[in-house]
Formats: structure tokens, C-alpha cells, sequence
């Protein structure tokens, strides 16, 4: 039971990290907050975490009770979900940026924790898909908890990259956080490619069942 929930841990958290494009999120923050004073930036960080986990939460358990009530099977979602996660990892690769989420917002806001932060930033339509997918996927109470506490685990690390987003833009540069951007949507893509391709597999194994 530990190893099943320390695996499911371990690659939860690193699909969830991964998930939320954390360069591309260091980015934005960057843009959404310059000249702010560290203490807004911090609760602005600790909003827009919460905001997300609370999202990633409900869309972790949503799956399954969606999927019933639209009648589709989680095969022809996995399908559709990686479609929408692989046009996101092109847009990475291409230009560094998520193609929801490229602009900035055009009227100042108050409080940009929520939104854009949180949403569309860190949590978009692509990703929203894949939290859908893996909660879905995971049926045991061992991988269940062992896929939540990734979601908390990815979090936390996309946290502190932010809190740490000052020193990384002086150490990569505007440029060095553009290609680690680039290199998470190689990643996100090799992801998108699995998720088709299980659901593919899963569709035509249905059917010869059938």
C-alpha cells in the first residue's frame, strides 16, 4: 500500500509541476506584480495557490461524476483533454507562452491573485482537462491520496519558484525563463501523447470487447 502511494505521489507531482507551466507562471507573475512590495507579491502568491488548489480540488473529483452526466467514457475525454494539452505544449514551444493566457489583462484590477493568476494562468482550459483525466484515473485510496498530496506538492513548488522569481529572472534573464518555458512544452507534449494514446488504446479495446 506505501509503495502504491509513494509511486502515485512521486509521478503526481511531477505531472501536476509540470501541469501548471511554471516558467510561463513566473512570467506572468513577474509582468502582473512589477513594482509591488514584497509583502503584496507574497499575498498575492499565497491567493492565487489557494485559489488554484481549491480548483485543482474540485476538478480532481469532477471527472467521473461529469463524464456520467454528459454520457461520454473517460477514454473519449482522455482524447479530447489531450488534444487540448498538446495544442497548449505547442504554444510553449513555439513562443514560450500558453496560447489562453498570453496577454496581460487590460484594465487594472485590484487583485490579480484570481484572475488572471490562478486562472487562466496557472489552471487553463489544457489543464483543467489532465487534473479531470488523473483524478479519474485513480480508484484505490493509495493513489488517491498519493494524487492529491501531488497536487499540493506541485503547488507548494510552484510557490516558492515565485516567492524565488526575483533572483531567477536576474539568473536566467527574460530569455532563460523562455526557453525553461519551451522545454516544459516538450515535456507537456510527450504528456499529451500519452494521454491520446491511452485513450485510443482504451477506445479500441472497448469496442472489440464490445
Amino acid at each position: 500500500m506505501f509503495e502504491t502511494f509513494f509511486s502515485t505521489y512521486l509521478n503526481s507531482t511531477i505531472r501536476f509541476l509540470f501541469l501548471l507551466a511554471p516558467f510561463f507562471v513566473i512570467t506572468m507573475f513577474l509582468a502582473l506584480t512589477r513594482g509591488l512590495p514584497a509583502a503584496e507579491k507574497s499575498s498575492i502568491i499565497r491567493r492565487a495557490i489557494v485559489s488554484a488548489f481549491i480548483l485543482g480540488l474540485v476538478l480532481f473529483f469532477a471527472g467521473p461524476l461529469l463524464f456520467d452526466a454528459i454520457g461520454i467514457t473517460l477514454n473519449s475525454f482522455r482524447i479530447g483533454a489531450g488534444c487540448l494539452l498538446f495544442l497548449t505544449a505547442v504554444s510553449l514551444v513555439s513562443s514560450g507562452t500558453r496560447n489562453h493566457a498570453t496577454g496581460l489583462p487590460e484594465e487594472d484590477r485590484d487583485d490579480v491573485a484570481v484572475v488572471p493568476l490562478a486562472i487562466p494562468v496557472m489552471i487553463g482550459p489544457a489543464t483543467i482537462g489532465a487534473i479531470m483525466v488523473y483524478g479519474a484515473e485513480l480508484k484505490a485510496v493509495p493513489q488517491v491520496a498519493g494524487g492529491l498530496l501531488g497536487l499540493v506538492s506541485g503547488l507548494l513548488i510552484l510557490g516558492v519558484l515565485l516567492h524565488l522569481s526575483g533572483y531567477l529572472e536576474k539568473a536566467l534573464g527574460k530569455t532563460g525563463l523562455n526557453i525553461m518555458s519551451k522545454i516544459s512544452g516538450l515535456i507537456l507534449s510527450a504528456m499529451a501523447a500519452e494521454i491520446v494514446l491511452t485513450g485510443i488504446a482504451g477506445f479500441i479495446a472497448s469496442t472489440q470487447a464490445a
